[in-house]
């Protein structure tokens, strides 16, 4: 562990021994202080102190303000912060059975997505968080991931060969993006926009809301909608931490988190439908994805989901498979 993730753990140490975590709860996520999900956030403190009377405070950390994605993610598990809100796909190294929601092209659009994680998936997923001392609180939509770059516009599979992108630490987008030719580099959020800056990779993959709000046309160039994965944020607590407050108080938590997330996904929706205009405004030169590349990037990644599929097991992927099916019906 490094420094931080040390302090973070006394600080979790000192909490359990003066019984402070009945009274408040502390709340970590690498996302900017105006993303959809930071705000959802905010809602969720104004709904737990209401519901609460105030009994049980909330602090939220934004913007890395308790380190990277990864950095969270360890907090989270040894109790230094009670819950944190991130992308899915910083959880995959403790629970790769995640990876089965983060296939190229699986969801056709956002409402097949969040039926699949709201129904039978996501409590099997539940499952194995649980092995992890983790209990998840609910999906929040992170969206459609495109591609930027500072090489060259990317109209085929044949202009991303070589290209060196940054990804999310996710063997399976990973994956992807070696079948499509690229040279993936993993790397936590916190990183990125300095690596684009000095030049140290050549591009990156986000969702048109993020790659605004992270200010990355200051440091890209050229963006395409590829749309190659949907991504999640997960919400997820420390079940002993949550454990620890009264019934009462984990309802409090329950319900202010499921108001926030509606919230969440509404706006998430509406920030991403604006922000490729953004985008276009502030310099970025758009490629759109003609239905020729579309079919070239399905073909070219048509093998991952075997591998995913031995990974996590024929029951859960084939689970997967089934509740896509009816979800997009």
């Amino acid at each position: 562990m490094n420094r931080q993730t040390v302090a973070l753990a006394g600080l979790a140490m000192s909490l359990m021994a003066t019984g402070a975590w009945a009274e408040k709860i502390r709340v970590a996520g690498n996302f900017a202080t105006e993303h959809s999900s930071s705000l959802a956030m905010q809602m969720f403190k104004e709904e737990v102190e209401k519901l609460t009377d105030g009994d049980l405070e909330v602090d939220i950390f934004p913007a890395q303000q308790l380190g990277g994605a990864a950095e969270n993610v360890q907090a989270v598990r040894i109790g230094a912060v009670e819950l944190i809100w991130v992308g899915t796909a910083y959880l995959t190294r403790t629970i790769p059975e995640l990876e089965v929601i983060g296939l190229p092209f699986q969801f056709p659009d956002r409402e097949t997505a969040f039926k699949v994680v709201d129904g039978p998936v996501g409590a099997k997923l539940d499952e194995h968080l649980a092995k992890e001392n983790l209990v998840s609180l609910g999906y929040m939509e992170l969206g459609f991931r495109q591609l930027t770059n500072n090489v060259r516009p990317v109209a085929s599979v044949a202009d991303m060969e070589g290209l060196k992108i940054r990804l999310q630490p996710n063997e399976t987008h990973l994956a992807t993006f070696r079948a499509l030719g690229a040279n993936p580099v993993a790397m936590d959020v916190k990183e990125l926009y300095s690596a684009l800056e000095q030049g140290v990779i050549d591009g990156q993959e986000n969702p048109f809301a993020i790659i605004h709000v992270a200010r990355y046309p200051e440091v890209q160039k050229h963006l395409s909608n590829t749309g190659h994965f949907f991504d999640f944020i997960s919400v997820v607590a420390n079940t002993d931490r949550l454990a620890a407050l009264s019934e009462e108080h984990q309802k409090a938590v329950r319900d202010a988190m499921a108001t926030a997330i509606a919230f969440q996904r509404d706006l998430a929706a509406k920030q991403d439908s604006e922000a490729l205009d953004k985008l276009i405004e502030e310099g970025m030169e758009y490629t759109p994805v003609s239905p020729e590349f579309a079919a070239e990037l399905r073909a070219a990644t048509a093998d991952i989901a075997g591998a995913v599929r031995q990974k996590v097991g024929e029951d859960l992927f084939s689970l997967v498979e089934s509740e896509t099916a009816a979800a997009s019906n």
